[in-house]
């Protein structure tokens, strides 16, 4: 369903993103992973339109998204890392506007936007306008938003940020059976545990190239780690933390330069 194709994003000639491919389908939850800096917020954008690479093509299904971006961006839904809203609407006048924007009808809106945010228990919020929300009712608000038009391809970009636990284990569900209703889902996070479990692949960024794609039994398998966050650790060459930890605890005790 969605291709990226040899994409690379340059800044002032330094990659951010350097000759990066791969395939999303239908049906499949892919991980994108990457330390800070490596690369995946720039992805990201170019992927939504945001910005274009300086080369290679992302196509969706088979075409290039740049052909008709208004088009392409109607089957996109998108939960971006910061939850940036327009915080004088209220939750309901947020999925209206948004609604409206990807051109529904009043009364599909009005159905869809009430029924969204009674499931996410923002029922009683639904009135009140979004500056008076926390982190997890705005992040709530986003994911109600991803979802108004029943989109074919969904990013997720660290969508459990502020979600508490029950939110956060309904949000594992809805993944699950998104994909077994054939949505493609690209699913970035630093959250490794529920990368392992929720999804079918994973691809691994470090200093804006891919150094691993394949599904995390198999990346653990190949490199007979324990888990993803180990092979994670090994691929994008992290420091010991332990040491670091240390370290951090002994400067910290310094009581005279």
């Amino acid at each position: 369903m969605l291709e990226v194709r040899n994409v690379t994003k340059r800044y002032r000639t330094i990659p951010a993103v350097d000759n990066v491919s791969f395939v999303l389908n239908e049906g499949e939850v892919l991980g994108y992973l990457g330390p800070n800096g490596s690369g995946k917020s720039t992805t990201v954008k170019m992927i939504t339109g945001m910005i274009e690479p300086t080369d290679g093509e992302i196509l969706f299904r088979g075409r290039s998204i740049h052909d008709d971006l208004a088009s392409f961006r109607a089957n996109l839904g998108y939960v971006p890392e910061e939850a940036h809203v327009y915080t004088h609407l209220s939750g309901l006048e947020y999925l209206q506007l948004v609604g409206r924007l990807r051109g529904m009808s009043e009364a599909l809106i009005e159905s869809k936007a009430r029924g969204l945010l009674a499931l996410f228990a923002l029922e009683h919020a639904q009135y009140s306008a979004i500056s008076d929300y926390s982190k997890g009712m705005k992040q709530r608000v986003l994911l109600s938003a991803a979802l108004m038009h029943d989109p074919p391809l969904l990013i997720f970009d660290e969508p459990l940020s502020g979600l508490d636990a029950v939110t956060a284990r309904l949000f594992k569900d809805l993944l699950i059976l998104l994909a077994s209703e054939g949505k493609a889902i690209l699913y970035i996070s630093h959250v490794l545990e529920v990368v392992e479990r929720v999804c079918d692949r994973v691809i691994i960024l470090s200093k804006g190239k891919v150094v691993a794609d394949a599904a995390p039994s198999r990346l653990t398998e190949l490199t007979k780690l324990a888990d993803l966050e180990s092979v994670f650790a090994q691929l994008v060459q992290q420091t010991d933390t332990e040491q670091t930890a240390r370290d951090l605890v002994g400067v910290m005790k310094v009581q005279h330069a």
